[in-house]
């Protein structure tokens, strides 16, 4: 009897850890969609068109952003970067070549990261853009960034 007992209680523990994690999975699928939509529809469209109300709705307002272009130290806060993107012409504008591809994008509940690859003008961007869910919204908390010389 208590041999049937222990093996019943051992053979439920795979079925509820498989349950917790489709569930998991479930969620970490819906928060990642909801990230590739900022990625996608806030940050690069608001990169290639200039558009500092996109980008603002991207950003935590207190986000930080580090980095180096060329070798030179890189350091902005969130509103300089976003006055920076409105106050220099677009990749829209100039006719130039625009690329924007998400690389990877990874979730653990609240927090996520994600590696992206931004073609734009001379440069070729290597970004890591860190996700924090807040307010029921995912927002860019810290970004930094590298250009890469081909």
């Amino acid at each position: 009897m208590k041999l049937s007992l222990i093996i019943v209680w051992l053979l439920s523990f795979p079925l509820s850890g498989h349950a917790q994690n489709i569930t998991d999975m479930k969620a970490n699928q819906t928060s990642e969609n909801e990230i590739r939509n900022v990625i996608e529809h806030y940050y690069f469209k608001g990169i290639y068109e200039g558009n500092t109300e996109l980008l603002s709705k991207a950003f935590y307002k207190e986000a930080l952003l580090f980095g180096d272009l060329n070798g030179a130290p890189y350091f902005k806060t969130a509103q300089q970067y976003i006055e920076g993107v409105g106050n220099r012409v677009s990749p829209e504008k100039s006719g130039k070549d625009f690329k924007a591809t998400i690389i990877s994008i990874e979730v653990i509940n609240s927090i996520a990261t994600a590696k992206l690859n931004v073609k734009m003008y001379d440069f070729n961007y290597y970004n890591f853009i860190t996700f924090n869910h807040i307010d029921g919204k995912w927002l860019i908390v810290n970004k930094t960034l590298t250009n890469v010389q081909p």
